[in-house]
């Protein structure tokens, strides 16, 4: 998969440089290209904002910067045999991310991430894009971040580790958090005592339908008091 971000601050996604998607991009699984804003503003101060049209608080994202940056990544994709990029902006405004986005995410071929800053990027940004191929506006969660670095970095995790090749069992995928609808069940792991509190004998058992069991008791207890929502009705 190749992935491309847009962003002002490209020292946010080192990160990526870590553990699994680090290893990821070392085996060629994982094509990361992280442009500089700046790069496409060509005033003396490389401006990307301005102030809102309309009067209000804050800066916005100019569409110029934003236009060229992505015209040359679009121009680029174009030279290769991959599928027409999806065009992702971080915004509050979108649409949920959950682990069935980033499955469906995750069968892409090319995937762009525009990091918005300020009050965000310039609406005409997004309606060029729309109108010239796909874009999706995706929101992590009712909350207001700085910008969308970091949710970029959240979103490209949850899909690349989904990636074929990623995550060396791919069954420790299958009964993760969200993947059945509901929460993870507890984890344990050796001493059988830790500090007077032991595992649960059934985990000790060697009985796997017992055990089978017992974990998803306890993925349904868990969904039940932390996040009834996922249960329905």
């Amino acid at each position: 998969m190749r992935i491309d971000v847009v962003t002002i601050f490209p020292g946010y996604f080192d990160a990526l440089e870590l553990s699994l998607m680090g290893k990821a991009r070392d085996r060629g699984l994982i094509d990361l290209h992280v442009h500089d804003l700046r790069e496409s503003a060509h005033d003396k101060h490389r401006t990307v904002d301005d102030t809102p049209t309309g009067g209000g608080a804050g800066m916005v994202m100019k569409p110029e910067p934003w236009g060229q940056a992505i015209d040359g990544i679009l121009a680029d994709a174009q030279s290769a045999p991959a599928a027409e990029p999806l065009i992702i902006f971080p915004s509050p405004a979108g649409d949920v991310f959950t682990q069935a986005m980033a499955r469906e995410l995750a069968t892409e071929d090319h995937l762009v991430f525009g990091c918005g800053r300020y009050e965000g990027i310039d609406q005409r940004v997004f309606d060029e894009y729309a109108e010239r191929g796909r874009v999706r506006l995706v929101s992590i969660g009712d909350y207001v971040l700085n910008g969308g670095e970091v949710a970029s970095i959240a979103m490209i995790e949850a899909i690349g580790r989904l990636l074929p090749g990623v995550v060396g069992n791919p069954d420790s995928l299958v009964e993760e958090s969200h993947e059945s609808g509901l929460l993870e069940y507890p984890s344990y792991t050796k001493p059988a005592e830790w500090r007077g509190r032991r595992v649960p004998d059934v985990l000790l058992s060697g009985n796997h339908a017992a055990i089978d069991a017992w974990r998803h008791e306890q993925s349904v207890e868990r969904t039940r008091h932390v996040r009834p929502d996922l249960l329905g009705d």
